[in-house]
């Protein structure tokens, strides 16, 4: 009887993880799939890194004028599907984005994603970044 509620217990456990890796995209590293959320850090990091990027603030082009990080290209999020493929053409490239607290640079990676760009790293807020800003 022991083994048996052992065994049930560890087949609840096994049936947990399963759905939760399946509702949470384990897959999400995968190229192209969905974004990828990465910290301010790791972002700055990987930009010094590469030769070509689109840096992309998603807010509302007033916010934009009063500061922003240096290379930015503004595309506010809701208009992210009439303008992207305009002004970011190789859907390829690697694109970060971020506006002022983080909720609206999600909403226009996914929009970005949805629009066939293959690498979209969202990192947060302009609140959050700690290097330089340029206004």
């Amino acid at each position: 009887m022991y083994k048996r509620m052992i065994k049930r217990r560890l087949l609840s456990i096994v049936a947990a993880l399963v759905f939760l890796l399946a509702v949470s995209g384990c897959g999400a590293e995968e190229k192209g799939s969905v974004y990828m959320n990465i910290n301010p850090e790791k972002a700055k990091e990987m930009m010094e890194d590469l030769e070509e990027f689109v840096l992309l603030d998603a807010r509302a082009e007033e916010e934009f004028s009063e500061g922003h990080i240096p290379g930015a290209i503004v595309i506010p999020h809701d208009e992210i599907e009439e303008r992207a493929e305009a002004e970011i053409p190789e859907k390829d490239v690697p694109v970060f984005v971020y506006c002022r607290s983080g909720r609206r640079s999600k909403i226009a990676a996914e929009a970005l994603v949805s629009l066939g760009y293959s690498e979209v790293y969202e990192f947060g807020g302009i609140i959050d970044w700690p290097y330089e800003i340029e206004q």
